[in-house]
């Protein structure tokens, strides 16, 4: 009898064994650069308050990148006195523990840097708005290699407003990195992670009247579409596939491009690719098959902008239906069925304002607003369905870094500050 309450205890001291929080966020929009968290055992709903905040930490500089977190290590970028400094923070003592100076201060009316740390092992890849790329070390910061997107690769940004610079998340993929510096001779290239030294270069043929030539503001995913590894990238001419092994040029389609700005990165599945973007622009839905002896897109469907149209905010796939925010600088929740580009519901609306970048874990979607406003819904296709909302404190800026979550924690960067929330619901 003793024994069996000794056994009875044990387990009502555990927490629920659906819930996993060891789940680290190493890159741009998590483990698998879809914007999804395998967290589970996660708070369902909000109080009014939020959830509880667990530290916070200052000192990060001003910038929009996000986060990456791996362990108790969380890593971003900042601009501080005249400079630009890849940071690493300690989230268990609560502070920084390295800064590392990457490029000049990113200088225009949105300051600071965009792009957000990837995290292999030992190393951490880091992009400056300047287009300088270095590989760190994770434990101390230290420069191992750097190469210059613009100097040493030719790269350029696509059409005006050209100030707004590099943006991209680097893509580490086995014993290479890839970037995007969008030259005629290099729309994307592939580096040795551990030296740097060049492997490939993809040369893009033009695509099309839309969009202007260069790297755009969109981050490489990985696809196996038509039994090809291959990397997928938005570009300034539109999205295209290219020959993982090799670098060379797959496919392309040109009508998702717009003049000014290509930002969210692409969803993969299967055949297919999913690409939205803003400026009055649409989305649409591709499949890439083999044809005469090599590959090519064709459109499955298009959206038109006035049904959806992605800004940056970035979009989830989950359970065959795409979640996003649409409407350009809008982040209005809507819901639509991949396969077919039917709505399921929306555009919604809430109390957030303008742009919304969204990440999901365990079947809830984590809008971010413009305005700082964190939202809580439930990722289904048969309404929209709020579960909770708060207000990122001091906001004073443009609230847009997108939220990361790892650990059984939210991570939001607002501008010199981080904000960790703890997202565990209570044990039952």
């Amino acid at each position: 009898m003793l024994f069996r309450r000794l056994i009875l205890v044990l387990v009502l001291a555990l927490p629920s064994a659906t819930a996993v929080f060891a789940a680290d966020w190493p890159q741009w929009r998590g483990p698998n650069r879809d914007g999804r968290s395998p967290d589970t055992g996660l708070m369902q709903s909000w109080p009014e308050s939020g959830p509880p905040l667990a530290f916070r930490v200052s000192g990060l500089g001003a910038g929009y990148s996000s986060v990456a977190v791996v362990g108790d290590r969380i890593y971003t970028l900042g601009d501080s006195d005249g400079a630009q400094y890849a940071l690493a923070i300690d989230g268990q003592a609560k502070k920084i523990l390295w800064r590392t100076k990457i490029g000049p201060a990113h200088d225009d009316r949105f300051l600071g840097p965009r792009s957000t740390p990837t995290v292999d092992g030992d190393r951490v890849y880091v992009l400056a708005t300047s287009g300088e790329l270095h590989c760190l070390d994770a434990a101390t910061g230290e420069v191992r290699w750097q190469k210059s997107l613009p100097r040493d690769l030719g790269g350029k940004m696509m059409g005006a407003p050209d100030d707004w610079k590099f943006s991209e998340s680097p893509l580490v993929d086995g014993d290479r990195v890839i970037v995007t510096p969008g030259a005629a001779d290099g729309a994307l290239v592939a580096l040795d992670k551990n030296s740097g030294k060049l492997i490939w270069r993809a040369v893009v043929p033009a695509l099309g009247e839309r969009g202007t030539p260069g790297a755009a503001y969109s981050s490489v995913v990985v696809s196996e579409a038509a039994g090809k590894r291959q990397y997928v990238q938005l570009l300034g001419t539109g999205i295209v596939g290219v020959d993982a092994a090799t670098g060379k040029f797959l496919w392309g389609y040109n009508r998702i491009a717009n003049d000014v700005a290509n930002i969210p990165t692409p969803i993969v599945r299967g055949d297919y690719v999913f690409t939205s973007t803003g400026y009055g622009t649409g989305a649409a839905l591709v499949r890439i098959a083999a044809a005469e002896g090599g590959y090519k897109a064709t459109e499955a469907y298009f959206l038109e902008a006035d049904t959806m149209q992605n800004h940056h905010g970035g979009m989830i796939l989950h359970d065959g239906v795409v979640y996003t925010g649409t409407g350009h600088n809008k982040g209005f929740p809507l819901a639509v069925y991949l396969e077919s580009g039917k709505v399921a519901w929306g555009p919604a609306r809430n109390d957030g304002s303008n742009s919304a970048a969204v990440s999901f874990a365990d079947g809830r979607l984590y809008f971010r607003y413009q305005d700082g406003l964190m939202m809580l819904a439930e990722a289904t296709p048969e309404a929209y369905r709020e579960h909770g909302s708060f207000r990122i404190p001091d906001v004073q800026r443009e609230s847009w870094p997108h939220p990361a979550i790892a650990n059984g924690k939210l991570y939001l960067r607002e501008q010199d500050t981080l904000n960790v929330y703890d997202l565990r619901a209570a044990e039952r």
